[in-house]
């Protein structure tokens, strides 16, 4: 199992709490990630666990288990459950053995992309460290992650290329903003992932 699978879970379960915090009222407010509002977002968040915990499961590779339409209206409904219940699916999958060097079918960049394991894991460990800081700025909330994770996350946020690549319609990712000069490892992966925490 990779090294960081024990902090991935932590990020993971800090995710969910915040979104536990969501009201129905809230589903329509603006987020970090500017084509989406919260209802939208937290239905991508879902989304991804499910297909990477497909992914994991050696069948990753059909799109409609990256779909949003399915579960969109479960989110709306119940944005905290449904979340979790996705959360659960996903780290289950991860806690299979032998996944560092498996086949991960990552359909959304590319028809019959697949990435080993260990790194399909790192990508999914980063998102969720970033996408709970989304959920928490679009609530006016403080986020924090305890510092191992973060410190664990670092590096694999770093090593994301930066450049026009990010443009592309398809980029997970804006492109990185300006380091701060006070910035903490946090806000570090954050502006190298296109947030601005100085802006949320």
């Amino acid at each position: 199992m990779p090294t960081f699978l024990e902090h991935h879970r932590r990020a993971v379960e800090a995710s969910v709490e915040v979104v536990r915090t969501i009201g129905v009222a809230d589903l329509g407010r603006a987020t970090p990630c500017a084509e989406w509002d919260l209802a939208e977002l937290v239905a991508h968040m879902t989304a991804q666990h499910h297909g990477f915990a497909a992914a994991a499961r050696g069948h990753g590779a059909d799109l409609d288990v990256w779909r949003t339409e399915p579960i969109a209206d479960a989110v709306a409904a119940d944005p905290g459950g449904t979340y979790a219940a996705a959360a659960r699916d996903v780290l289950d999958a991860f806690a299979t053995e032998g996944l560092d060097d498996a086949a991960f079918a990552l359909p959304e960049f590319g028809a019959d992309v697949t990435v080993p394991g260990a790194l399909a894991m790192g990508f999914h460990f980063v998102d969720y460290v970033v996408h709970g800081w989304d959920v928490a700025a679009s609530l006016g909330q403080t986020y924090s992650l305890p510092a191992d994770v973060v410190a664990a996350a670092l590096p694999i946020a770093l090593g994301v290329p930066d450049g026009e690549m990010r443009d592309a319609g398809n980029s997970p990712f804006a492109r990185a903003v300006a380091p701060g000069d006070t910035d903490d490892e946090l806000a570090r992966i954050l502006r190298h992932l296109g947030r601005d925490p100085d802006g949320a």
